[in-house]
């Protein structure tokens, strides 16, 4: 199966407010790597985007307005997470408003059976100790240089590297299949050893002691 790794960015902090998503990225990965499939989408929120919202993402009522509505893209994102496993941070906050969105148009909701909350994983992990996305990603050496404002496609982007470490699992980087990886193995195995002995003439063996000598005494002094 493959994996979601999703997350949103909104109005406010609550959708029992009023407060409506105004982004959604999800990157997908099969066994954690990147099939380099990617949904995302900036929406228009129908709606006001409070400065304390804008001041975290940066996206602006005016800059919104010529986007899409959550209804003219439901479909499309509902599309591309069926049947896969979803990972988010904080799975409670962004299932609220994706749920709440769905419900509005008579849309099939996600069940929260299908989501893992990488959130709750490192707190048990880690407990006692702040995990919020910019903790792990310090406290497991990952690059935030360019988390300058919250972004939803950038924060899938670490949350699946942040997902990794909490799982203790090395960078997947090569998708082989056994058969693939026993042949190229071989391959390797035979390119690099030669089983044929090589007999080395007495000439040879002389040569080769006075060339020795012979270095090893001009690079000494």
């Amino acid at each position: 199966m493959n994996e979601i790794f999703l997350d949103t960015e909104t109005t406010g902090l609550s959708f029992q407010d009023g407060h409506k998503i105004v982004e959604i990225a999800c990157i997908e990965t099969k066994d954690l790597i990147p099939t380099n499939k990617v949904f995302h989408k900036l929406i228009n929120p129908e709606r006001d985007v409070p400065e304390e919202a804008f001041k975290i993402h940066g996206f602006s009522k005016e800059f919104l307005r010529t986007k899409r509505t959550f209804n003219q893209i439901a479909d499309d994102f509902l599309d591309f997470i069926k049947g896969k496993k979803i990972i988010i941070h904080n799975a409670n906050f962004d299932l609220g408003f994706l749920n709440n969105e769905l419900g509005k148009i008579k849309k099939q909701t996600i069940n929260k059976k299908e989501v893992i909350d990488s959130l709750a994983v490192a707190r048990n992990k880690f407990p006692g100790t702040s995990n919020s996305l910019d903790a792990l990603c310090k406290k497991f050496n990952i690059d935030l240089s360019k988390r300058t404002k919250h972004n939803a496609l950038l924060d899938c982007e670490l949350l699946r590297e942040v997902y990794i470490n909490l799982l203790d699992v090395k960078e997947p980087k090569f998708n082989l299949t056994t058969a693939g990886y026993n042949e190229a193995r071989s391959s390797i195995r035979e390119e690099s050893y030669n089983k044929t002995i090589v007999k080395i003439s007495e000439e040879d063996l002389k040569n080769h002691k006075q060339f020795l000598k012979s270095e090893i005494k001009k690079n000494f002094y």
